[in-house]
């Protein structure tokens, strides 16, 4: 299990942080909301461990951005905030679960790894291909074998395309599926990405532009592609 604590108490937070490794749990740390943010950006977490009142970006409204983005991830409110008022507007917000300062870390622990069953009961399934393996769970990529590292926009892109089995997906389509609410209809924000994730994704180019209307995923049947680890070619001497 891996969690993303944001918390702006060093001392707590590295208590916490260095706790939770000695519990088998990983913990990355981010003082702030835009800290939060950008390492949600990039890095895969199974749960949010959130203190509402931090600077930059808030809690609130960093629980609201994951909400949205439609992973699932599971968002544990940690905050000196106990009355029953805060808590019914955090679990309002999309907490899963709700958890007031002090705590005992064994507890932290304990719920941390109640939500990941939970989650673990209603995992996605894992999608393939055209050589592409998609686990929305883990938020792994791999193609041919080979594990592919992508932002977490580029999957987020990616997972629709994959979705859609081949189908044409438009890139209003993808701007309100991948992106929130806020997006500007205008922006090249779509192809940007989709030009990044061909290039992470590596040749022969598995994204197809359909001119006017959209992208899909090349289905055609490439045997010469070169196998990725662990895999070998079949029908070749």
């Amino acid at each position: 299990m891996r969690v993303l604590i944001v918390e702006d108490e060093p001392f707590l937070a590295e208590a916490v942080r260095d706790g939770l490794r000695l519990e088998a749990i990983a913990a990355d740390i981010a003082g702030d909301g835009d800290t939060a943010l950008e390492l949600l950006g990039v890095n895969a977490y199974d749960i949010a461990v959130l203190d509402r009142d931090i600077p930059g970006l808030s809690g609130d409204e960093i629980a609201r951005r994951i909400v949205a983005s439609g992973s699932g991830m599971p968002i544990l409110m940690l905050t000196a905030a106990d009355r029953l008022d805060d808590k019914a507007s955090g679990f309002e917000l999309g907490a899963d679960d709700y958890l007031t300062k002090p705590f005992e870390l064994q507890e932290l622990a304990l719920r941390l790894r109640a939500l990941d069953r939970r989650r673990a009961h209603s995992r996605p399934p894992v999608r393939e291909i055209a050589g592409l393996r998609l686990d929305p769970f883990r938020r792994e990529v791999y193609r041919d074998g080979r594990y592919v590292a992508l932002t977490r926009k580029q999957f987020a892109v990616l997972e629709v395309l994959v979705a859609a089995e081949g189908g044409i997906v438009s890139a209003e389509e993808l701007l309100e599926r991948a992106w929130d609410e806020n997006a500007d209809p205008f922006t090249n924000a779509v192809r940007i990405t989709v030009s990044a994730l061909r290039k992470r994704l590596g040749e022969p180019w598995i994204i197809a532009t359909v001119p006017g209307v959209g992208y899909r995923i090349d289905r055609t049947d490439r045997t010469d592609a070169p196998p990725g680890p662990g895999r070998e070619r079949s029908g070749r001497g």
